[in-house]
């Protein structure tokens, strides 16, 4: 029978926490555990994706859901008696760009339905301390609202200088001791403790044997996101308005996704005297800034004729997959424009021709074909911002060529010329680029 949220209170409860953390900042959460229960976790099984990769168990969704009552209930048990431990993570690498990989860890599926449930937990607390500058995981934020709030700041605000921060390795050197004096802020429930500390010194497997882990979240699991979130509101985001936007003479302000933040500025000695803060910040909880990411440039309205009196070209910089730079709208008036970083065009390219060289003798065409289109509709969905139609025009383009050479290869016939596939085309049509997202209003953003 299938579960249904009616038969779980736990929601509830997580509606009155909310509320109370809104209305009392300074109240300590004393019993959270027993939150845990057998209709909170169904729940959270469900809400889990059904296609992910396995962790080191093997273990399904599917052929965990075969017996989910038994499991459910025997997991519950040993979540009662503290015998719960989760499973090391099975380590797995993903394309970080052209000469990097990044780490993920997959974890077992019964560790993915407790730490869904924790996070749940901690995302009803910390949603009413998180400041409005942080946008990374959060309910109804995203990326477009950052990348639309920055446009605003800059278009609107004295803005000369932006202070482009990179915080090397974060998600693998997060201080474990402080991260728990951190959450013992608002949590005193110990059991509750404890099953975070045991998911943070789970480890990971990795060629064969397990590594314990002393540093770091789990990235890659449900409980990563809200973790960090929680690390950087107070290493970062509460210290940036309380202690340095109070010293700053003129305009100071900070947009920050998940680990990476700009801040953006009005004097050049005060932004100079802001990323030293950062890196005296940083590494009082043991991260660094990263010495050739990090940087202040002039930036702004003004940034042009600054670069024309210096003979050099005006300075960009790149946040959240795209480069921002300065340019003029049709009535010669000041404007910030967005176009898709050429790391992420270049990687975005890639991808889509490895793709297509995979499937192409392997699936036929009409099957693989609307999985292009779907890829392509996700393109612009992400990429397709006010300014950006030239990139996707570009990335259209070659999407063409590559569909057209990989058509061409299945076999040592030629299948096309580009009069026939164009054809072809008008009866199988790909998606023309479009703009999603538009920051050219004058709607206020708070």
């Amino acid at each position: 029978m299938p579960y249904t949220e009616m038969d779980n209170i736990t929601p509830t409860k997580l509606a009155l926490i909310s509320q109370r953390a809104r209305k009392d900042p300074e109240f300590q959460f004393t019993s959270l555990a027993h939150l845990l229960n057998e209709g909170f976790l169904k729940e959270c099984y469900y809400r889990l994706g059904r296609d992910r990769a396995s962790g080191i168990d093997g273990v399904s969704w599917k052929e965990y859901g075969e017996n989910l009552d038994e499991n459910i209930s025997d997991l519950v048990s040993r979540l009662k008696a503290k015998r719960y431990k989760p499973l090391p993570a099975k380590r797995v690498y993903i394309p970080k760009n052209e000469h990097e990989e990044r780490p993920l860890g997959l974890p077992a599926l019964e560790d993915k339905i407790v730490q869904k449930g924790i996070s749940r937990i901690l995302e009803a607390i910390y949603e009413a301390d998180f400041l409005n500058c942080s946008y990374g995981f959060r309910p109804k934020r995203t990326c477009h609202q950052a990348l639309n709030v920055v446009d605003k700041i800059v278009m609107r605000k004295y803005i000369n200088y932006v202070n482009e921060a990179d915080i090397r390795s974060y998600f693998d050197k997060v201080s474990h001791e402080w991260m728990m004096k951190f959450l013992q802020v608002r949590i005193k429930d110990s059991s509750f403790l404890l099953l975070i500390r045991r998911f943070l010194k789970a480890g990971y497997f990795e060629a064969g044997k397990v590594i314990p882990t002393d540093r770091g979240t789990p990235q890659g699991g449900n409980v990563s996101p809200i973790l960090s979130n929680i690390f950087l509101h107070y290493v970062l985001d509460l210290w940036f308005e309380r202690k340095v936007v109070p010293q700053v003479r003129g305009a100071c302000h900070m947009v920050r996704y998940a680990d990476d933040f700009i801040c953006m500025v009005q004097h050049a000695d005060e932004a100079q005297r802001i990323l030293e803060a950062f890196r005296k910040r940083f590494a009082k909880f043991d991260l660094e800034l990263h010495p050739e990411k990090t940087r202040v440039i002039s930036f702004g309205r003004f940034e042009r004729e600054r670069a024309s009196k210096e003979n050099r070209r005006a300075n960009t910089f790149d946040f959240l997959g795209f480069t921002h730079y300065c340019g003029k709208n049709r009535k010669g008036k000041f404007i910030l424009f967005r176009k898709t970083s050429r790391k992420k065009f270049r990687m975005k390219c890639r991808q889509m021709n490895t793709w297509l060289r995979k499937i192409r003798n392997s699936v036929k065409t009409k099957d693989w074909w609307s999985v292009l289109q779907a890829k392509l509709r996700g393109h612009y969905q992400y990429y397709g911002v006010s300014g950006n139609m030239r990139s996707l025009e570009q990335y259209y383009s070659l999407v063409e060529r590559m569909v057209l050479k990989w058509l061409n290869r299945r076999s040592q016939c030629k299948s096309f010329n580009w009069e026939g596939f164009r054809r072809y085309r008008e009866h199988y049509p790909l998606p023309r680029p479009k703009l999603v997202h538009n920051f050219y209003t004058l709607s206020p953003v708070e």
